[in-house]
């Protein structure tokens, strides 16, 4: 049977996305919501592609939110992944086995600064959690400063160090967490303008510091870039600021690569791009290619204050650490970060081009393939229902691109790193089209 799309569909009978969504509220937590008003069923990835099932084809340009860095379905990790669950799937890491330590050393080579030690779980949540257990053990105070608009997932204490409302289910979240404004210079928490402003978003650290702690708190967590913000990304000099407070306190800088981590910004984690180095990473996502693993990584020094008994039942377990040490290989292999860099610019030029014609497109910012496109209205208010419209629409002609902002109102583009050149112009041609047909 051949699809619409022109691919052989296997001899399969789909649910299809109606069913799906009444399967979902009969049996999934009403929490798990879904993008658009009319869903596809996707059954079929290949590299910067999905295939829905009906047949239709897609490009991917949002990656299972800065997941498939390497591609759907990449053939050369895939075979080594296949090869594993062939071999041996699972013994705790409790136990002896070559993957989990050989991806450890891989990862002290390919992180910034003398990060060494690595604790290996499977979520993000898990890994910014285990995060700011290592800095409490290793300053002896768990008071913890965030910032606003921040998302550091789904436990109780990632709850509580968000600063989105909406990602906090929790009414009763944690104590002693204190936030900052976050460097959102499109729409800046304290109406500064960029060139004048002497990064006093990066300032305020001190006061909170000063007015609302002990003095010495125990973490500074952010995203590098803030991903679920609407793809925010901080001023020159405002990483080096923040990294000269914390000093004088003695508090640790946690840096949040869940996102940005594994070449997604044209360098191998983020925080590379602002020239500072943290004390602690929290790395997820990509790492996995969709494989489930995560981790937290520091230096000897804070690392080898963790003494108490610790284990992840499935955390860097021989399938996992497999698809790790084969997304590293991959990425370097195929230079994935100049891959990133180049297709990054291309991309926001671009949008800049079609933001001459179109004003609802209020700001674009970004580094790398993680780009994002604020939506606005005349009065700079957020624009949400329009990109949902707009979204809509490119998804029926072939494209999936992500949404994020607290106002829900940025186009977020954050496609594998394996996209072309002629990837980025079929969407920016397709974008453009579907604007000046809404006139927007």
């Amino acid at each position: 049977m051949i699809g619409s799309g022109g691919i052989i569909l296997a001899e399969h009978t789909y649910l299809g996305p109606e069913a799906i969504i009444e399967k979902k509220k009969k049996y999934i937590m009403p929490c798990l919501g879904h993008f658009y008003k009319e869903p596809r069923q996707f059954v079929r990835g290949s590299m910067q592609y999905l295939y829905d099932s009906e047949g239709r084809k897609y490009l991917d340009c949002f990656a299972g939110v800065s997941v498939m860095n390497c591609g759907h379905c990449n053939p050369e990790i895939t075979k080594k992944v296949q090869e594993q669950v062939g071999t041996l799937q699972h013994v705790c890491n409790i136990y002896l086995t070559e993957n989990f330590v050989n991806l450890a050393e891989k990862l002290a080579e390919v992180t910034p600064g003398k990060l060494q030690k690595t604790f290996f779980c499977s979520t993000g949540s898990e890994a910014t959690e285990g995060a700011l257990l290592l800095a409490s053990i290793y300053t002896g105070n768990n008071e913890i400063i965030a910032l606003r608009n921040g998302l550091h997932g789904r436990t109780k204490l990632g709850m509580s160090v968000t600063g989105i409302q909406m990602w906090r289910t929790d009414e009763n979240p944690v104590g002693g967490i204190h936030f900052a404004p976050n460097p959102y210079c499109y729409r800046c928490p304290l109406g500064k303008k960029r060139e004048t402003c002497d990064l006093a978003c990066a300032n305020m650290i001190e006061d909170v510091i000063q007015t609302s702690t002990a003095g010495h708190p125990g973490a500074f967590i952010a995203e590098t870039i803030q991903g679920n913000a609407g793809i925010v990304v901080p001023p020159e000099g405002y990483f080096q600021r923040v990294k000269e407070i914390l000093a004088q306190h003695n508090t640790l800088f946690i840096a949040d690569e869940v996102q940005t981590g594994f070449g997604r910004t044209g360098r191998m984690f983020a925080i590379e791009n602002f020239g500072v180095v943290p004390d602690i990473m929290a790395v997820a996502k990509a790492l996995g290619n969709g494989a489930p693993i995560s981790a937290f990584i520091s230096t000897v020094e804070i690392a080898d204050t963790y003494t108490r008994p610790g284990a992840s039942t499935l955390g860097g377990n021989p399938v996992s650490t497999t698809a790790g040490l084969a997304v590293l290989d991959y990425i370097e292999k195929h230079d994935l970060c100049q891959n990133a860099s180049e297709r990054g610019e291309q991309l926001r030029a671009g949008l800049r081009e079609i933001q001459k014609r179109h004003a609802i497109i209020g700001d674009i910012r970004g580094l790398g393939l993680m780009t994002g496109a604020e939506f606005v209205h005349t009065d700079k208010s957020p624009a949400a229902a329009e990109l949902d419209d707009v979204l809509e629409t490119l998804k029926d002609r072939g494209f999936i691109i992500g949404k994020n902002g607290v106002a829900r109102n940025v186009m977020a583009f954050q496609p594998p790193l394996v996209i072309t050149a002629e990837d980025i112009d079929n969407v920016l041609n397709a974008l453009e089209m579907v604007l000046t047909e809404k006139k927007l």
